[in-house]
């Protein structure tokens, strides 16, 4: 049966309110087809998500209604696998036993990418790239453990993770600058390895009809607009470190691929 997430826009209610409102779920979902899986609350934000096993959208907003009458602003059909990369569980967390759950579905999306790829495969051909490359892949694993990342998806070059706290992001991406930087002046290496790293967050279900989709695209191609060696980051992510131990510097306005409007980006300050 699909799974689906839904949003519901939740002003000045608190994680006791959704938490009874789930628990309400839990006794009409029989009616509907439905399997109330788990939610996330984020009292900050005012909002909530519901990640519900049902036949169809249309019989996830009849549950909804008749258990508590909120019904959610957007309803879209989910991967499992993709929840589970992104926001850690598909079910309630252990022990949650009817307790609020006040986790938030709010995220810091890091895109990854390495510079010199296409040179170092001319240089020293495929068994010498592959060495490099598992070596690239062992120092940004090492920094997403020593920061609480989770590896969404590895596509060649680079890596799509997320991280529960934007200050984690942000100390990951300088880890990992710094790492390369360690790797590159011991000469351990037959060559340097640099990286671009993009930075960027939201919630779940912002716009369209992928999770996470915007602010994956959006993080994607700021990490491409990155200089090697650079870490870029939307807005937000300064804005959501104020008083954190962190230097950002004002990049300026870009215009960005698939995105109307210009976008304010930061350089995250990462040696010294």
């Amino acid at each position: 049966m699909p799974i689906f997430m839904d949003r519901h826009d939740i002003r000045d209610a608190n994680a006791e309110a959704v938490a009874a409102a789930h628990q309400e779920d839990l006794k009409v979902q029989a009616h509907h087809a439905c399997k109330a899986l788990t939610y996330w609350c984020d009292e900050q934000r005012g909002t909530a998500f519901c990640l519900i096993e049902a036949p169809t959208a249309a019989a996830v907003g009849a549950m909804h209604r008749e258990a508590h009458g909120l019904i959610p602003n957007m309803i879209i059909e989910v991967d499992p696998s993709t929840v589970a990369s992104f926001l850690g569980r598909v079910t309630d967390p252990e022990g949650a036993a009817g307790d609020p759950i006040r986790e938030a579905g709010f995220r810091a999306i890091m895109s990854t990418d390495m510079a010199n790829s296409t040179e170092i495969t001319n240089s020293l051909g495929d068994a010498g790239a592959l060495a490099v490359l598992t070596k690239h892949h062992e120092i940004v694993r090492r920094a997403l453990l020593a920061h609480e990342g989770r590896e969404v998806d590895r596509a060649g070059d680079g890596f799509l993770t997320c991280f529960a706290s934007v200050s984690q992001a942000v100390a990951c991406a300088v880890a990992i600058q710094r790492a390369f930087q360690s790797y590159n002046l011991s000469g351990a290496g037959p060559v340097d390895i640099q990286v671009r790293i993009g930075l960027g967050a939201g919630e779940p279900l912002a716009d369209g009809d992928a999770l996470f989709g915007s602010i994956v695209n959006l993080t994607a191609r700021i990490c491409a607009r990155a200089d090697p060696g650079q870490i870029l980051a939307a807005r937000v992510i300064p804005e959501l470190c104020a008083g954190k131990p962190f230097t950002f510097r004002r990049h300026g306005e870009v215009r960005l691929k698939g995105f109307p409007d210009p976008v304010e980006l930061h350089v995250v300050e990462w040696t010294g």
